[in-house]
């Protein structure tokens, strides 16, 4: 999905087993200044299935997109595992980021047992009964009205791959953590209030903070009232975050 003219182009990453529709609360904003740019993951909304999915697949997916933008670094914006693939990336490929906003990014060491299980379970049964209804209504799904039960199909058993990769992956990407530093870009760290017992919620926002405060041009932002999909919930604020990082980002290839 491609709207709005102008640059750096705005790369929008979703978050674990969800297709580029979730973006529509905030495209309309973004367009409206610059180029924006929402995709859907191997085996996730209209793109074919990866049968092989992997860490590197996902990043590779992700560099080979912005490559095909053809005007230069991007603006990333990553929701959750989203913001984890768009930090992988400026790790491994920092002259393709330009600048990095990550709303309630996932993070490899905030994975309580018990916050796990939940998750998997409720991914595996609410995806379920996706699957198993005749038809489903996708909001702002500008590619197709009625998802089809196969497609649904697919989707769900993407979304459970990728539940399973974000467990298998955190050696990966703890070791990758350690031994890198996020580009000298604009940073914005966005952090959800609601949705979690206090003390995870605590511990989620202090991981998230820290991210911010290793980067060379961070920034966190606690967004009150906001579940975790802050995109979601208070469009205005990831909006305004993006449009910042985009204009320092602006700023920076001009200077």
């Amino acid at each position: 999905m491609e709207a709005g003219r102008g640059g750096p182009t705005v790369v929008l990453v979703a978050g674990s087993g969800t297709a580029s529709p979730t973006w529509a609360p905030v495209l309309p904003g973004l367009a409206a200044h610059t180029r924006v740019v929402a995709y859907d993951r191997a085996g996730l909304g209209a793109s074919d299935p990866d049968r092989m999915m992997t860490l590197e697949t996902q990043v590779a997916d992700l560099a080979a997109l912005v490559e095909h933008t053809g005007d230069g670094p991007c603006v990333l914006v990553g929701h959750s595992w989203g913001g984890l693939l768009a930090q992988l990336l400026g790790w491994q490929r920092p002259e393709l980021v330009a600048g990095l906003v990550l709303v309630d990014p996932a993070h490899e060491e905030f994975q309580p047992p018990a916050v796990r299980a939940a998750e998997a379970v409720l991914l595996r049964l609410g995806l379920l009964r996706s699957a198993l209804a005749p038809t489903q209504r996708v909001p702002g799904d500008a590619l197709a009205g009625n998802v089809p039960a196969r497609v649904r199909r697919r989707r769900w058993r993407t979304a459970v791959a990728e539940n399973r990769l974000m467990t298998l992956a955190v050696p990966e990407i703890r070791r990758r953590r350690s031994a890198a530093r996020l580009p000298d870009v604009p940073v914005a760290v966005l952090s959800a209030t609601e949705g979690l017992p206090k003390v995870l919620r605590t511990r989620w926002t202090l991981l998230q903070s820290r991210i911010a405060e290793h980067a060379t041009r961070g920034t966190h932002i606690v967004v009150p009232g906001a579940g975790h999909a802050v995109h979601v919930d208070d469009p205005g604020a990831v909006t305004a975050a993006v449009l910042e990082v985009a204009e320092h980002a602006r700023q920076a290839k001009h200077a």
